[in-house]
């Protein structure tokens, strides 16, 4: 029986991506880590590369067909002894339920150019499914294949799994156990609105053009759905005096010139919350359903605005890093982020966010949090204001305020607000950022 080739999960989020193109065609062999096909996800177009080898019996999905569900057989691969004539025969297969899927297996050097052996049977008769590769590491090791459990798509006995198998005793109770799945905590349900017909009727005497959804913006409206109904948001605001910290960027950007750096208001911002979580490490912590998984590098990610809706780029180990540092990593990830070409690594993980609108002219406003963040701070545009001075007389002064919104499941209230205080601390004294 032909192997199935399953639409992948390129995301945590991606449901289902358009195959924006085949890179092979019927016939080709390909081996472990050939690419297969460019597929868009709801968030960039990726390469998606072979986890086995042999040769592509059928191409089932076409190029540019779009909503292709996760784990919807995409295309079938022969293999030993197999041919097309048994693939045109094989009857087409539902689509398999949503699971993780296994990590590429990495070719075998050594290995590849000697034949797999032939696929075995149970002693019932019954074939074992299992990767040349599996199959060959296998009868190297001396491995009985009926023995091992797979975690490949189908039942399918994968590389890991023989490796898996080679660390425990063949036919003990522990190696004939299937590997039980974590539990998954059981999502609220959510509310949702008027229907797309109640919503049309409304507008039928009304001139409009109707714009459809994008991976991208249905993604968005999903997670910004399920963070404001199941997130506890509270809120948290303070104003921060920035004429030390603008007349510390000017004159350190005048150093940094001949570099060809020059240093944002945001990139302080960054420095400055990764500091933060640093001096208050409970902060630093993300919500994970029955548990909170507290982080010790601040891994602090920035909201970039894209057409048709925003990345949030995370910058690793941030309280590590100088803020010239920060300011090309920044600068480097949301020219990436624009063109649609960064890694999933590079968007996911993170603990707290930053959202800043004031380069747009926003004062002030409340951002919502990015799950499983534990927080996400709101900054606005920097304006010259009246204040009261140390010496109790009025003053002009250059005033940026901020709001943070905090998971109250994670952060309690005085938390939080220490956590703020420190951030607007760092910012009013810019030089112990450099401490």
């Amino acid at each position: 029986m032909a192997l199935e080739i399953l639409m992948p999960a390129l995301s945590p989020t991606m449901e289902e991506g358009t195959l924006a193109k085949w890179l092979v065609k019927e016939g080709d062999e390909v081996a472990s880590g050939d690419l297969l096909a460019e597929i868009e996800t709801d968030k960039a177009t990726m390469e998606f590369e072979a986890v086995d080898e042999g040769v592509i019996g059928k191409l089932i999905v076409a190029e540019g067909t779009e909503a292709v569900k996760v784990n919807t057989p995409i295309a079938l691969l022969l293999e030993d002894g197999e041919s097309a004539d048994d693939v045109a025969a094989q009857p087409a297969v539902a689509p398999a339920p949503a699971a993780s899927a296994a990590p590429p297996e990495p070719a075998a050097p050594a290995a590849t150019e000697s034949p797999a052996p032939a696929a075995p049977a149970k002693s019932d008769g019954q074939r074992i499914f299992a990767s040349p590769l599996a199959r060959r590491i296998a009868a190297q090791k001396g491995l009985d294949l009926s023995q091992v459990t797979g975690s490949g798509p189908h039942g399918r006995i994968v590389k890991a799994d023989v490796e898996q198998s080679e660390a425990r005793p063949q036919g003990s109770d522990e190696a004939a156990k299937p590997a039980q799945a974590a539990p998954l905590a059981t999502a609220p349900a959510i509310v949702s609105g008027p229907s797309t017909d109640a919503v049309v009727a409304m507008y039928q005497d009304r001139d409009y053009e109707e714009v459809s959804l994008d991976g991208m913006r249905k993604t968005i409206a999903a997670r910004l759905t399920e963070a404001k109904q199941t997130i506890p948001h509270f809120y948290l605001r303070r104003d921060i005096k920035l004429d030390a910290l603008l007349k510390f960027r000017s004159e350190i950007n005048k150093q940094l010139q001949t570099r060809g750096i020059k240093l944002s208001v945001n990139d302080f911002v960054i420095k400055a919350c990764a500091n933060a979580l640093q001096a208050v490490p409970a902060c630093n912590a993300v919500w994970a359903g029955d548990r909170v998984l507290q982080l010790k590098p601040s891994d602090v990610a920035v909201a970039v605005a894209v057409e048709g809706g925003l990345f949030t780029p995370v910058l690793r180990d941030a309280d590590s890093k100088s803020i010239s540092a920060l300011s090309t990593e920044m600068k480097d990830l949301a020219a990436r982020a624009r063109d649609r070409k960064l890694a999933p690594q590079e968007y996911q993980g993170g603990t707290f966010a930053i959202s800043n609108l004031g380069m747009f002219g926003i004062d002030n406003f409340d951002a919502v949090i990015n799950p499983p963040h534990g927080g996400i701070l709101a900054v606005g545009a920097g304006v010259k204001k009246p204040v009261v001075n140390a010496d109790g007389e009025l003053a002009v002064a250059t005033v940026m305020s901020v709001t943070m919104s905090v998971d109250h499941r994670v952060i309690d209230g005085a938390l939080g607000a220490e956590l703020l205080k420190h951030i607007v601390d760092n910012l009013e004294n810019p030089l112990s950022m450099l401490a």
